[in-house]
């Protein structure tokens, strides 16, 4: 394995899109992809899907920043100590990451634990990035932190707004200037961003956002998302791009007034629900088409899994996902 000193000389990638307001995002966010949240390789490296050569794939494909989804709660132990090994493979996501040329958002994932256990979360959470952030404190610019993802339920604006407000003072405290990513609450919805409380002298905070719109659409037949299951035969229309531009200029407006750069962090539909391909293709065209028009980088859900953009079976892009995300 090769030492982590070698990623911490490496600089940051990729050029940034046009942002709202002359407030840019890190240049080296600007067309990403969620990855291996899924995958064993953070129980059992040998059954790993996703392998070393993937982050060039990924380089290659067009994007130059992976947003890397942690699940790291079920690999603490009684006293919140994180597994040496699961970091030791955190490890490897990054320095890899960084040597094919990728930017690297390290995202706590774990939104559903916090939202069914919010006492153990507010211990968990803080647990994380006392040990988390100082492992990267002397890590290149390409390499930010999201707090958390997607916090709902208990995790109201007023209560996030406090636990981030503490998130963030354990991460300045060993990196004063690195980007730190934040969602407002209702799942990082848009329409929640002026419910966000940021320290106004902090202009390193990376503002982030998802959208699934329509939802009928994107999650169609998807068992996890309350009724979604049974649904089918849902229609992408062009409806759906005029309300995406409606809404990214909402967005931007947010970003301007706020002198805030701004994220699209998730977006994408479900691949597993009969969808006809075609219909997906154009969704996905029109939301990266719309994000970007509106100067908002993006990172696509995701590479593996479902949403998929890589076919693990094939070994090889799902190449007209890949192309309406790049543009070609």
């Amino acid at each position: 394995m090769k030492a982590l000193a070698a990623l911490l000389a490496l600089c940051g990638f990729g050029q940034a899109a046009a942002a709202p307001a002359d407030t840019p995002a890190p240049s080296q966010f600007r067309r990403g992809v969620n990855i291996i949240g899924y995958d064993p390789i953070w129980k059992d490296p040998a059954k790993a899907r996703f392998q070393e050569k993937h982050f060039a794939e990924i380089r290659r494909g067009g994007f130059d920043f992976v947003r890397v989804n942690l699940f790291a709660f079920e690999h603490m132990d009684a006293r919140n100590r994180l597994d040496p090994k699961w970091l030791e493979r955190l490890d490897w996501v990054v320095r890899e990451a960084g040597e094919a040329g990728l930017g690297v958002i390290l995202d706590e994932h774990d939104f559903d634990a916090c939202a069914k256990d919010l006492p153990a979360c507010k211990v968990k959470l803080p647990a994380f990035w006392r040990q988390v952030a100082p492992r990267y404190r002397r890590a290149p610019a390409s390499v930010a932190f999201e707090l958390l993802n997607e916090p709902y339920g208990p995790l109201d604006a007023d209560t996030w707004n406090a636990m981030s407000a503490e998130l963030l003072g354990i991460v300045r405290a060993t990196n004063p200037t690195r980007t730190v990513i934040i969602g407002p609450t209702q799942w990082n919805n848009f329409g929640q961003l002026k419910t966000l409380n940021l320290p106004e002298a902090d202009r390193n905070i990376l503002v982030t956002f998802h959208y699934y719109e329509p939802f009928r659409f994107t999650h169609q037949g998807a068992s996890w998302a309350g009724d979604m299951k049974d649904v089918k035969g849902v229609q992408w229309s062009e409806e759906g791009r005029l309300q995406a531009r409606r809404d990214f200029a909402t967005v931007a407006a947010w970003a301007k007034a706020n002198r805030r750069p701004v994220l699209l962090g998730e977006f994408g539909a479900y691949d597993m629900s009969g969808t006809p391909i075609d219909q997906r293709i154009a969704y996905t065209r029109a939301i990266r088409e719309e994000a970007e028009a509106a100067g908002i980088p993006w990172a696509y859900w995701q590479f593996d899994s479902n949403f998929l953009a890589w076919d693990m079976k094939k070994d090889g892009w799902v190449e007209p996902i890949r192309a309406a995300l790049i543009g070609e």
